[in-house]
Formats: structure tokens, C-alpha cells, sequence
């Protein structure tokens, strides 16, 4: 049995429903009417292999109704990840407050810990983006989400010099994934999405314009990766097959927002229409133009599976965009 927080969320959902698939047991925890308010995850909750759906506070209550002792993993996903969040008392207590009692959980019942970090947490990545956990202690992220995130790292690993940590551990520093199930994120949904919806709407798509001098605009690039591949990772590392570290979780390879809007219009037959806004000023000095995990740790540590490419895992996702569209519109 394996508890899955964040179940409500993009990638909750989709590590959630490839347990079911596979027949394991799985416990849902998110906030209760966001299993509700979601049709795009209204499947899950209806498999018999779901054991139950509890609250975040349930979880972690002194009394909380789950039996740990039979819990086999826990798959902790379940964050605050708008990267524009400037209130710092409720990224630490969502954030890492709470992370940290998962933790303490899992060190007392011996329960192998599975957490998402983020790349948010390399900053400007002036000291690149290499997962050596030496030298995180001097990174410098550029926002408080990416903060909060850092500070779980760091006293994740002061706990294990402490002997105080779970019997298998790892945190997984995600870079920018996407895939279905993001409607509910919003303005923080992939450009995949927002570039799904807007084309469907009004033929074209947004993307930022650079205000670097060097780069184009739309020649800002990130590190994507495909959510089914993510998944894989986690679920590697919870059934024991890495004992800790904290680790990248990329593709391995940067590509820019343009690629990444050129490769959506392609998946719906659409010649390129692409209009460059001016990036908002009050991220403007926050926003990131470059990231591109170095996965050699995690290949070093026996994860051999290739990752998705980038124009594969966009029409995957578009054709699954496109399947939900229409069955909703045939409900109605």
C-alpha cells in the first residue's frame, strides 16, 4: 500500500493512476473537492484499488486513521508550486513544514520517502546544474517557492547525519514537466497546455519575449520532460531501487520555448502562429532562461531508461488533450 499526496494534481494523478494500473494499493491524499472539481482525474477515484481519500492535515494528525505500519511507500508530491507565491510563512508551512513531518513519519515507521525538490532551487544556475549535494547549500534560488524547496534539501540531508531519516529515501529536483492533466493549474500550466487551449481559441500562441541581450526571443530554454517518464523515476526509486540521495529529474537535454510551441502546433496539423508579449515585470528579474539537468547521478545509480523526446511527449499530450475535448463535448 502507498501513500500518494498531491493526488488531485497533475503529477499526483498520474503516479497515482499508474500504481492502480499496476495493482497496487494506493491511498489519495489532497485536498477532498479537488478529487471532485478535476473531470480530467474523475477515473481514479473510482478504482477498487483505492484504498481511501483523506485531507493533508488527516495524514499527519495525532490520530490519524492510517495504519503506517502497512504502509510500503510514500510518495510525497503534494506542494504549493506557483513559482509567483511571495508569502514566505506559507511556503515554509506547506512547503517544508509539512514535508518535514512526512519524513518524521516515514523515519518511524521505516517507510521508504519519496519527495518531490525542484530545479527552482539552482536559481539563476550560476553554479550550474549539477545534483552534487555538497554544494547546495550555496545555491541561490530566485524566489521563495524555489527557497522553500532548497531548505527541505538541506534539512533532509542534516537529518540523515543526525541517523534521523527513512530506511530508502530520495528527493527529485523536477525541471519543467508536462503532460495531460493540468487543466487546474492555470496560468501555471505548461506552455503545452496554455499553447493547446490558446491555439484552439484563437489560432495563435503567447510566449514571452527575451530580455536578455544573446537570446531570441522564444530562444529561452528549458529542460522538459514528460510526465509518464517522471513517473518511471518515482516509482523506481520508491520500490527500493535507489537507497538515497537527492537527484535530477530532467531529460537531459534543454530546448527552447519555441521548439516547444512549434511542436503543439505540429501535433494539430497547424502551420506556426506565434505572437512574442513582454515577460511581466514582477517576474521579469526572477525568470529563468536557461535549464538543463545533468543526469549523470541518477544514470550512475542504474536508471538506464531513455526519456521521452521532446516532440514525441508533446503529441502524446496533445492527442490526449484532444480525446478529452471530445469526450466532453459528447456528455453534453
Amino acid at each position: 500500500m502507498i501513500i500518494v499526496t498531491g493526488a488531485a494534481g497533475f503529477i499526483g494523478y498520474q503516479t497515482a493512476k499508474r500504481l492502480v494500473a499496476e495493482g497496487e494499493k494506493v491511498i489519495l491524499v489532497d485536498t477532498l473537492s479537488f478529487f471532485e472539481d478535476r473531470p480530467e482525474h474523475a477515473d481514479l477515484i473510482k478504482s477498487p484499488h483505492v484504498v481511501s481519500l483523506i485531507s493533508p492535515l488527516e495524514l499527519i494528525a495525532s490520530k490519524s486513521e492510517v495504519d503506517f505500519a502497512k504502509v510500503d511507500g510514500i510518495i510525497h508530491l503534494g506542494a504549493c508550486t506557483d513559482t509567483t507565491e511571495m508569502r514566505v510563512d506559507y511556503l515554509t508551512e506547506v512547503n517544508l513544514e509539512y514535508t518535514k513531518s512526512l519524513w518524521n513519519i516515514a523515519t518511524q515507521f521505516q517507510i521508504p520517502f519519496v519527495y518531490a525538490s525542484s530545479a527552482a532551487t539552482y536559481g539563476a544556475g550560476e553554479h550550474g546544474y549539477v545534483d552534487d549535494e555538497s554544494k547546495m547549500s550555496s545555491l541561490k534560488p530566485l524566489n521563495p517557492y524555489g527557497d522553500s524547496k532548497l531548505q527541505f534539501d538541506l534539512w533532509a540531508l542534516e537529518e540523515e547525519k543526525k541517523g534521523n531519516h527513512p530506511p530508502i529515501w530520495s528527493g527529485f529536483k523536477f525541471f519543467n514537466v508536462y503532460g495531460f492533466g493540468e487543466r487546474h493549474k492555470t496560468k501555471m500550466a505548461s506552455v503545452v497546455f496554455q499553447g493547446f487551449e490558446q491555439i484552439g481559441a484563437k489560432g495563435m500562441l503567447k510566449l514571452f519575449k527575451s530580455h536578455k541581450e544573446g537570446i531570441a526571443d522564444g530562444e529561452q530554454k528549458r529542460d522538459f520532460i514528460y510526465v509518464e517518464d517522471l513517473v518511471d523515476v518515482l516509482l523506481f526509486a520508491v520500490k527500493g531501487s535507489l537507497k538515497r540521495g537527492i537527484y535530477n529529474l530532467g531529460s537531459g537535454k534543454a530546448r527552447s520555448f519555441y521548439d516547444l510551441a512549434k511542436a503543439t502546433f505540429k501535433s494539430l496539423g497547424k502551420e506556426p502562429k506565434i505572437e512574442f508579449i513582454d515577460t511581466p515585470v514582477e517576474i521579469r528579474d526572477r525568470y529563468q532562461y536557461f535549464t538543463e539537468a545533468d543526469m549523470t547521478k541518477l544514470r550512475n545509480a542504474g536508471y538506464t531508461r531513455p526519456f521521452t523526446s521532446l516532440e514525441e511527449g508533446v503529441s502524446k499530450t496533445v492527442a490526449a488533450l484532444v480525446n478529452h475535448a471530445g469526450k466532453s463535448t459528447a456528455s453534453q
